[in-house]
């Protein structure tokens, strides 16, 4: 780690990572420095790796071109990993942000116990580096999303979805299998900050983000953090903010078909079954949004999880119930997600490089950098997994 680190080597660090190749001078020029400080605070940088040369500029005149530098984003990888029941969901990103691989997996096998499961994460987060040619010791720090409530340690407190990781100490393992840190938070909140950090929700710094699939769950962004709360439970409100679903688990239960995919296409297709099942889920749905909405006064609320995918089948009749029910004389934006189902695993990703900066740079102070995602349809699942070996104790 470099100790100490300076103010301008920090400065530095940013601008070389986030904007390209600079020679001394345009450092000089664009921090409002001397060529003398640029030069003494690229050393350490140099000696760390995170600098490297960059192709010159060809001079116009006479002499030798100006000396260039570039931040090396190759130096290592961060990981982001969503674990589910019904994926997992794997983003590699370079030390600034580009996302280099993105792979999705069978979700857990539900016959298997809590140990058995964490292999099988280690065994598909192995895979995605074998496949993206990285070493694992380039790996850097992973950032984890995990259905349930997880404490500050990492550890699963409560998971209806993952019942039997209930006090694993998820961070521990993967940390002794991979020898980085691991930071873990729930699914829901981590998608939040994904829309936050690159997705419909940027530049805005108050939002409510909802997911709705099988069940219903918030995560919130309050003047550009998340809200965690005091016991780690801020947006579980799937059970007690919506009435008529499952008082217990918060499942939403569908009558009028088996899914609320085949419900929406059967109300297009003018069942009345299902319109009339479909009228009353969004009725519910902006009872409970109008509810939050008032609580947390949000700039702008999206929707993701599975049925957002519905777009305007579900937005437009939300948004003018969220509006009758307020009563105020403004609207609240009401948009759907832009990341889908790759959500929380770019916002694990996001949270790794803002929890763990000191140990991907080597150190702290540096802001998690403009995650780019891959332009390409992500992997389909892949049904068989390489067995790894135990996890490290």
């Amino acid at each position: 780690m470099l100790q100490p680190t300076s103010p301008v080597t920090l400065r530095l660090a940013l601008r070389l990572r986030d904007h390209g190749s600079h020679t001394v001078s345009e450092l000089a020029r664009a921090l409002d420095i001397s060529r003398t400080s640029v030069e003494t605070s690229l050393a350490p940088l140099w000696d760390a790796g995170l600098v490297r040369d960059a192709p010159v500029t060809p001079a116009r005149g006479a002499g030798r071109p100006a000396r260039r530098f570039s931040f090396d984003a190759s130096a290592g990888v961060v990981a982001g990993v969503d674990v589910g029941v019904h994926s997992i969901r794997i983003v590699l990103s370079d030390l600034a942000g580009g996302v280099r691989a993105q792979r999705s997996f069978a979700g857990l096998n539900p016959d298997e116990d809590g140990a058995a499961q964490l292999l099988d994460v280690v065994a598909d987060i192995e895979h995605t580096l074998r496949e993206a040619g990285v070493e694992p010791s380039h790996l850097r720090a992973i950032g984890v999303a995990l259905p349930g409530i997880v404490d500050d340690a990492g550890r699963v407190v409560a998971s209806v979805v993952l019942p039997t990781w209930s006090g694993i100490d998820v961070a521990g393992h993967l940390h002794a299998a991979f020898s980085c840190p691991v930071v873990i938070d729930n699914g829901v909140r981590l998608a939040a900050v994904a829309e936050h950090h690159l997705g419909a929700a940027r530049l805005v710094d108050d939002v409510l983000y909802l997911s709705v699939g099988n069940r219903v769950a918030a995560g919130l962004i309050l003047a550009g953090t998340p809200r965690r709360g005091v016991h780690n439970v801020a947006g579980d409100i799937g059970r007690l903010a919506f009435r008529g679903w499952d008082a217990q688990t918060g499942q939403i239960e569908w009558h009028s078909a088996d899914s609320a995919e085949s419900v929406f296409q059967q109300a297009e297709e003018g069942d009345q079954a299902a319109r009339t099942e479909l009228d009353a889920f969004i009725e519910e749905l902006a009872r409970g949004i109008a509810t939050l909405v008032m609580a947390v006064d949000p700039a702008l609320v999206v929707i993701g999880g599975g049925v957002s995918l519905a777009r305007e089948r579900l937005l437009t009749p939300l948004r003018s119930a969220v509006t009758r029910r307020i009563a105020l004389p403004f609207d609240i934006p009401i948009v759907a997600a832009r990341l889908g189902p790759d959500a929380a695993a770019h916002g694990a990703l996001v949270f790794a490089f803002t929890r763990c900066t000191a140990s991907i740079y080597g150190f702290g102070g540096m802001p998690a950098p403009p995650v780019t995602p891959l332009n390409t349809v992500p992997h389909p699942a892949t049904p068989e997994r390489t067995p790894s070996a135990a996890i490290p104790t």
